[in-house]
C-alpha cells in the first residue's frame, strides 16, 4: 500500500502547537508553543523526561488528541482537518497501547489488516512478513498474554506496520525492556529506517536518542529547549564534564575551588560538576587544588560531552534520573 506522503521532504510539519488541559486557575499547559519539522526519511528523536509533553505532542501528531492551539500536518494533511487522511497514512506504537491478551499474534495483525482494508489475499503473507520481520514467527500462534515485554514491543511494532507506512510513529518504544530486547528493537528500527520509513521517535533514555536519531530536539516542561544533530548539540557544550562527589559538609569549599577551572555545571544532588577546560590534563591540578583546600575527594569522574550536558546547560538540570 503506498501514501500520499511519499513525494514530501517533510512528513511531519508543527507550527506553535500547543495543548492546554483543564482551564482557568487549574489549567495545566501540557504542550507550550512546539515547532518541529521531520525531514523524509530520517530518524527523529524526541526527547526529555516523563511529564515533559513529549506523549501530548505524539498525540496531537497521530489525531488521537486535539490541538488548542498552533497547527500540523503529517503526511501532508492536516491532523485537524483532514484526521482520517493522517490515520490511513500513518504506523502509530504507543507505550500503552491495549493489545488483547487473549488473542495471538497472528489474529491481532489479521485483524489489523482488516481495519485497514489490506485485500484479503494478502494477509496471511503479510502477516507471515510481519512476524518473521520481529522475530515472532514462533509465537504467532501463541495468545499475547503469554508474551514477555519485548515480545509485546515488538508486536507492538509489526501492528504499527500493516499497512506499510512511510511516517511511523513510536513512543517511547524501549521503555521497561531489558538491554538485549532494547538493542534488537533499535536493530528494527534502523532496518525500517534504511528501507525508506520516516520515524518520530519519543524517548528517555539518552543513549537510545544518541544511538537512533539523526536529529533530536530536547523538550522540557512542554517547550523545545534545543535541537539539531546529537553531535553538533555536543559539540556545542565544549569541555568535558568533571563529577566529584565530596563530603556534604564540604560542597561550599568545593565549589569555589571548581570555579577556577571553568564553569559550574548542573548535577544531580549530591555531586558537584565543573566543566573542565582543560580535559583530562586537567584532573589532577583539580585534585591538588581541592586537597590543598583540605577537601577530600570520595569520588570523581571525567564525562565527554553528552545529550544530558545539552539538556542541563538549556534548562538547568539534569534529564538523568528525571521521573
Amino acid at each position: 500500500m503506498t501514501t500520499p506522503q511519499r513525494g514530501l521532504e517533510q512528513p511531519i510539519i508543527a507550527e506553535g502547537l500547543e495543548r492546554v488541559f483543564g482551564s482557568g486557575e487549574r489549567a495545566v499547559r501540557a504542550v507550550d508553543g512546539v515547532d518541529l519539522s521531520v525531514e523524509r526519511g530520517e530518524i527523529f528523536g524526541f526527547l526529555g523526561p516523563n511529564g515533559a509533553g513529549k506523549s501530548t505532542t505524539v498525540r496531537m501528531l497521530t489525531t488521537l488528541l486535539r490541538p488548542t492551539g498552533g497547527t500540523a500536518r503529517v503526511a501532508g494533511f492536516d491532523v485537524v482537518k483532514e484526521s482520517d487522511a493522517v490515520r490511513r497514512s500513518i504506523g502509530v506504537a504507543l507505550q500503552d497501547a491495549a493489545i488483547d491478551p487473549l488473542m495471538t499474534g497472528a489474529e491481532l495483525l489479521h485483524l489489523q489488516a482488516i481495519l485497514y482494508g489490506l485485500p484479503r489475499g494478502e494477509h496471511t503473507q503479510r502477516v507471515g512478513d510481519l512476524l518473521e520481520r520481529v522475530g515472532l514467527s514462533a509465537a504467532g500462534d501463541r495468545r499475547v498474554g503469554t508474551y514477555s515485554g519485548g515480545m509485546r514491543r515488538r508486536l507492538d511494532l509489526a501492528l504499527a506496520l500493516i499497512h506499510e507506512p512511510t511516517v511511523l510513529f513510536l513512543d517511547e518504544p524501549t521503555t521497561g525492556l531489558d538491554p538485549m530486547s532494547r538493542m534488537a528493537l533499535w536493530d528494527e528500527i534502523r532496518r525500517l529506517n534504511d528501507d525508506g520509513t520516516t520515524v518520530l521517535l519519543t524517548t528517555q533514555y539518552l543513549e537510545e536518542a544518541d544511538q537512533l536519531a539523526d536529529r533530536v530536539a530536547i523538550i522540557d516542561h512542554g517547550r523545545i529547549v534545543s535541537r539539531g544533530r546529537p553531535a553538533d548539540l555536543k559539540a556545542g557544550v565544549g569541555a568535558p564534564t568533571l563529577f566529584i562527589v565530596v563530603d556534604p559538609a564540604q560542597v561550599e569549599s568545593a565549589s569555589a575551588v571548581l570555579t577556577a577551572f571553568g564553569e559550574l555545571r548542573p548535577t544531580a544532588e549530591g555531586t558537584l560538576g565543573v566543566g573542565l577546560v582543560d580535559g583530562a590534563a586537567g584532573v589532577s591540578a583539580v585534585v591538588r587544588a581541592l586537597d590543598d583546600a583540605g577537601v577530600q575527594v570520595q569520588n570523581l569522574e571525567l564525562k565527554a560531552p553528552s545529550l544530558d550536558d545539552v539538556f542541563a546547560e538549556a534548562t538547568g538540570h539534569r534529564l538523568e534520573g528525571a521521573s
